[in-house]
């Protein structure tokens, strides 16, 4: 099993399936509007428009689980993101990110690195590589201009 058996439903409402990306060397996040690392979602788009060209995808998924940061709809959180920080890289519908209850993905990414890889707060980041395998994880003070997570994006482009 990799990242590609997986999906989810858009911010949208589409279906949003990671195989669709594979080749691509995804960064997923989950995020939260009302967090003390929400401007993090800068730092998101801007790897997004460095690096999609060149394949990167970033993809936020939006989770209310830790603090109760996300309480918005889809569509306020969309317009949070668009408004606050120019958003344009995918993001999927609100999502639980831990515990039994947790999305599929993340409870395959604890099967892949065990427990202490589960986020543990918002903007925890995970590193796919284009054949879906998991290659890094990223607590949520690692910022998105990092030089360790930006030298592995540029390593997976190349």
């Amino acid at each position: 099993m990799t990242a590609h058996d997986f999906e989810f439903k858009s911010i949208d409402g589409k279906t949003l399936k990671l195989k669709d990306y594979a080749g691509h060397p995804v960064l997923v996040v989950n995020t939260a509007s009302e967090c003390g690392y929400t401007p993090q979602y800068a730092g998101l788009e801007s790897l997004w428009r460095k690096y999609k060209d060149r394949g990167l995808i970033v993809l936020g998924v939006p989770s209310n689980d830790f603090g109760r940061q996300e309480p918005g709809s889809e569509a306020e959180i969309r317009n949070f993101c668009t408004k606050n920080y120019g958003v344009s890289f995918p993001m999927t519908a609100k999502y639980e990110v831990s515990g039994r209850n947790a999305h599929s993905f993340y409870h395959w990414i604890t099967a892949q690195a065990g427990d202490a890889a589960a986020p543990r707060w918002n903007f925890h980041k995970y590193l796919i590589d284009g054949k879906g395998e998991l290659v890094g994880i990223y607590p949520s003070k690692v910022a998105p201009e990092d030089k360790k997570l930006i030298t592995e994006i540029e390593g997976l482009l190349a």
